[in-house]
């Protein structure tokens, strides 16, 4: 054995490594034949000694370098050796070399990647425990294609981006590397070295699957492996799923402010799977759909300012704390739908924007690639890989997390390149239009393979224009949502409400309007929480007249949406008349429901719920033109609608009194002749109402509205009243 330091003639690469600029550290770094010897070369810029194994030999220094060098003759080097370090403050470590390892991404991998069709690619970039030859240890990889070097950096290595650069995998764009001993927990980050500038940027893993608490930003090691799911039976059931024909009504709820613990602070993952889901049962809602809860810096975006997309906020606890409230949902027969934003992303230095020194995730034309109103920046569809990750950020929600749905924020914003653009601010497309292809492109993309993917889920657009066929499929020229909100009944029936009573005559096609195209879409009817902030009131302000009249208009307003087509989604808060605006950084007013108005308005939407799910002919036919139809629309001098929604077995009747009016005799034509029993008025003294109504009502054989028969009735005031026969 022979242990003699030979300089290396490759001076300028030593220089270069030390310079943290070099391209291809492996090329130096690690096992190497070198003049008939195998040499081996490290660089450990805080060590101040090596040795090969726990009990020697030494490695040489090169004097006044951090480089250090063994040599031998002989075949005495193990297959994977280890380094027993003494650092510069005395401590000992004992570990395997990074650069000993050979490539781990394999070019299949890659290529299904470059061409935009890796489905699963969260699982190969990123960071995840690896084993190779029984060595445990995290193997990293990035996509970075205009970096001159990538490197690793985080606790193990003093953030020193000198220690772990990583190997670039050929024309591909992705670095990787494999550090033994790293586990579950470790915190670290990518410190990029651009190739054209000379820029270094730090940034957190793109594919990160969790993060540090804000303010920091830094990602974290996750458990991907140890949590055991307990919703087989949902999940087996949901394959045959038919959620067209079925009752959904949805809770969307922002987790920082459902609830606060005692002091404040934000609710754990596990505790919201008690509270929260006793609480939805309770009420009745089918699912609930959460404000995004991917990884975000700032508080105040609510989330939609994403900088993890495949990682659930540290706010509320770990990826398995998060796993453990949807198993818990669904052991309760509820389902869970994400805000998923893919339209645009923020600026901060840290996330994606000019990712590698470049604009790789967005475009580099400003008229293409930042959302200017909003201060964000636009993907790039047209790139696969880009459109790849945001491909494989829907599939991994619902396939890791098993979740039953995404809804897609801002869907009008991908649509249109002239989206909330000046007139010279945009680029139009290849044909002269001003529709965004790539997007149109990716939406249709991503619907078909989550639809085939992961049946009996959905994904639901927030689309706010007129473009066709948002919820038709991709072969016959739709964009293949499952669902769209209905904002333009929503707009209709919030400015119908806003009116005195008196002027609602003159508004009366507000209340009309919608069915003329209620089923030319798979409408959601959303009171969301876009509706409750930015100077717009809440829900129970926005309502017309004194206290007990706007408690009144909010209950007949609630009647008319759960018992008009489409699914339901109401935003938290709502449900009990919350009074003032909605406010992200506290709990709701939850005193409120001391008071018995609060509390008579939550019953009723309780018994909503209850109402909506337990009758067939109110869900069954939510998006076909057989499951309505008008008794009367027209009678525009009392505000007052009536109408039936029915299948083949079932039939209710619901008429809808808008004026503070008691309307006593009040003829509406009924289709078969018998008793018909009042199974809801929203005049409840229950409710907080004045207790008008009716309690079964005959029928006479007395033809009316084309009907041969009808019924004469006492309509409450600014209420609605449900009748079965």
């Amino acid at each position: 054995m022979t242990n003699t330091v030979k300089i290396n003639p490759l001076a300028s690469d030593f220089i270069q490594i030390a310079a943290a600029k070099h391209h291809d550290v492996f090329s130096v770094l690690g096992r190497h034949q070198l003049d008939g010897l195998t040499t081996i070369t490290v660089y450990s810029p805080h060590s101040e000694s090596i040795l090969l194994g726990s009990k020697g030999p030494a490695f040489e220094r090169f004097p006044d370098t951090d480089f250090f060098q063994y040599q031998s003759s002989k075949d005495n080097i193990p297959e994977h050796y280890q380094l027993a370090i003494t650092d510069k403050d005395g401590h000992h470590s004992l570990s395997y070399d990074p650069y000993d390892f050979g490539t781990i991404l394999p070019e299949f991998d890659q290529h299904l990647f470059a061409s935009g069709n890796h489905w699963h690619i969260y699982r190969k970039l990123g960071a995840h425990l690896h084993t190779i030859d029984l060595i445990e240890g995290v193997h990293f990889a990035v996509w970075a294609p205009n970096a001159h070097r990538v490197s690793i950096i985080g606790d193990f290595n003093h953030w020193d981006g000198r220690c772990n650069a990583m190997r670039k995998l050929g024309s591909s764009g992705i670095w990787e590397i494999f550090i033994p001993g790293l586990a579950v927990g470790c915190s670290y980050k990518f410190e990029i070295l651009n190739i054209q500038t000379g820029e270094i940027l730090v940034k957190t893993d793109p594919y990160g699957q969790q993060f540090e608490f804000r303010p920091q930003t830094a990602s974290i090691v996750a458990d991907e492996t140890t949590y055991q799911w307990q919703d087989s039976l949902w999940m087996n059931q949901r394959k045959d799923h038919d959620w067209l024909h079925e009752a959904m009504s949805i809770y969307e709820v922002h987790l920082g402010s459902w609830q606060r613990d005692a002091q404040g602070n934000f609710m754990n993952y596990q505790q919201l799977a008690i509270e929260l889901v006793e609480y939805v049962k309770d009420m009745g809602f089918t699912h609930i759909e959460l404000l995004p809860i991917t990884e975000h810096p700032l508080d105040a975006s609510w989330g939609y300012q994403t900088t993890g997309y495949f990682a659930p906020t540290s706010r509320h606890g770990t990826p398995n704390d998060f796993r453990y409230f949807v198993d818990a949902c669904h052991q309760n027969d509820i389902g869970i739908i994400l805000d998923w934003v893919p339209a645009h992303f923020p600026k901060d230095a840290f996330a994606l924007g000019r990712f590698d020194g470049t604009a790789l995730y967005e475009h580099e034309d400003p008229r293409k690639g930042e959302h200017r109103e909003w201060g964000t920046l636009i993907y790039n569809y047209s790139r696969h890989e880009v459109k790849n990750f945001l491909l494989a950020s829907a599939n991994f929600w619902l396939e890791e997390f098993h979740l039953d749905g995404l809804r897609v924020d801002a869907v009008a914003s991908m649509l249109y390149l002239d989206y909330s653009r000046e007139e010279n601010d945009w680029v139009p497309n290849m044909y002269g239009g001003n529709e965004n292809l790539e997007a149109i492109d990716f939406m249709r993309h991503m619907n078909s393979i989550t639809h085939d993917q992961h049946p009996g889920t959905f994904v639901i657009a927030e689309e706010s224009t007129s473009w066709p066929q948002v919820t038709r499929p991709t072969w016959t020229g739709g964009l293949g949502f499952s669902m769209k909100w209905n904002m333009g009944w929503m707009h209709d029936m919030l400015t119908y409400m806003q009116q005195d009573p008196i002027h609602r005559q003159y508004h009366h096609d507000q209340l009309t309007f919608g069915m003329l195209y209620a089923f030319s879409e798979n409408f959601v009817l959303p009171f969301s929480h876009d509706e409750v902030v930015h100077g717009k009131g809440s829900m129970l302000n926005k309502m017309q007249g004194d206290d007990w009249q706007r408690f009144a208009n909010l209950r007949l307003l609630y009647t008319f949406m759960f018992t008009y087509p489409g699914k339901k989604l109401l935003f938290m808060g709502c449900e009990f008349g919350q009074g003032a605006e909605w406010n992200f950084n506290q709990s709701l007013d939850w005193y409120l429901l001391d008071q018995p108005s609060h509390m008579g308005l939550k019953t009723q939407v309780k018994d909503l719920n209850k109402l909506y799910t337990q009758h067939p002919c109110l869900y069954q036919h939510d998006f076909e033109a057989e499951g309505f139809e008008w008794i009367d629309c027209n009678d525009i001098t009392h505000s007052v609608i009536s109408y039936r929604r029915k299948t083949a077995d079932e039939e209710l009747i619901i008429i809808l009194n808008f004026t503070p009016v008691v309307r006593e005799n009040y003829r509406i034509g009924v289709s078969a002749a018998g008793c018909y029993t009042e199974i809801l008025n929203s005049d409840s003294s229950y409710y907080g109402g004045s207790n008008i109504g009716n309690s079964r009502v005959f029928s006479e054989p007395t033809a009316w509205m084309d009907l041969p028969h009808s019924i004469s009735i006492t309509l409450p005031p600014l209420a609605g009243i449900v009748l079965k026969l």
